[in-house]
């Protein structure tokens, strides 16, 4: 997805989805920000949260679930401790 200079993005996206992003973040400038940007530039924001946001994002649900995990396991082993027979 990385067209812009620097590192290249960690997380991409499939065309559908990119094309989708790149909609949803032109419209929201121009509505917001009344900011009218064009294709490249509003590709040159997205590079920019690929790269630079959505790792930390990506991190943190990787630790949530993570977390869940090892909660959902404890249940289980838990679980079939109760069911050992002496």
């Amino acid at each position: 997805m990385s067209r812009g200079k620097g590192k290249a993005a960690v997380l991409t996206l499939d065309s559908a989805q990119e094309q989708a992003a790149l909609q949803v973040l032109q419209r929201f400038l121009a509505e917001r920000f009344e900011l009218e940007l064009g294709s490249f530039e509003v590709q040159e924001v997205l590079d920019l949260f690929a790269r630079e946001i959505a790792p930390h994002y990506y991190n943190k649900a990787i630790l949530d679930v993570q977390a869940h995990l090892k909660d959902r396991f404890e249940s289980i082993e838990s679980d079939l401790w109760a069911l050992e027979k002496s």
